[in-house]
């Protein structure tokens, strides 16, 4: 794969911000669990707006304005409430990170670099970079470590934190699983560029990239 990109300083880039997520309240939860399922034929067409604020929310945004620990509570479960998992939004236009307290998508870099959020063995199945939103999830060790949660001893240990920011991703996947099946999209989770994805974000040593999520129309 081709790992020059057109890019240029995040500067280029304007921060979005999102709608209110908005949702129709009468979904059944059992319906999104019955058409839940990995689908990797996806088309180009992008999301809207409003579409890609409820995706995110889904995901891990802000249910409640006070949960453990007097933190802001997310429709996520993370380890002691450490809320370690930050998820960045590769879109045609460049990377973003998503803010779920303020509801936007801060800049990050400009550029296409969807083909890195996701993993060489995956991207034989895929059509390239057409799939409007690639979504990479990246754990936070210095979260965990410094939590305003309950301060276990295993938030310290190397071993136990793997375990933490594993589960914790799993638990946004499932989330974004279930709020496309909800929504007639296609999902798919895998793996990703790691390396190249690492270099790009300019993520400190206490960040590491784990996994990347398609979503999209089903083509």
């Amino acid at each position: 794969m081709n790992t020059e990109n057109r890019c240029s300083p995040k500067k280029d880039l304007q921060q979005i911000s999102l709608p209110e997520p908005k949702f129709d309240k009468i979904e059944l939860a059992f319906q999104a669990f019955e058409n839940r399922k990995t689908i990797k034929e996806i088309s180009d067409k992008k999301l809207p707006l409003q579409i890609l604020s409820n995706l995110l929310w889904a995901a891990c945004g802000v249910n409640r304005k006070k949960g453990s620990s007097e933190v802001s509570g997310r429709t996520a479960a993370s380890a002691s409430n450490s809320q370690e998992i930050d998820i960045y939004t590769a879109l045609e236009e460049g990377i973003y990170k998503y803010d779920p307290f303020n509801d936007v998508l801060v800049p990050i870099i400009a550029g296409d670099f969807r083909q890195f959020a996701i993993g060489q063995p995956q991207a034989k199945f895929d059509s390239g970079v057409k799939a409007p939103v690639r979504l990479i999830y990246v754990a936070n060790i210095d979260k965990l470590v410094n939590t305003s949660g309950h301060k276990e001893p295993g938030l310290i240990d190397t071993d136990i934190q793997k375990s933490y920011y594993f589960v914790d991703t799993g638990i946004i996947a499932g989330n974004v699983y279930l709020f496309a099946a909800s929504q007639g999209l296609a999902a798919w989770f895998h793996n990703c560029n790691k390396p190249v994805l690492t270099e790009k974000l300019n993520l400190s040593q206490d960040q590491r990239v784990l996994f990347g999520q398609t979503v999209g129309f089903p083509s």
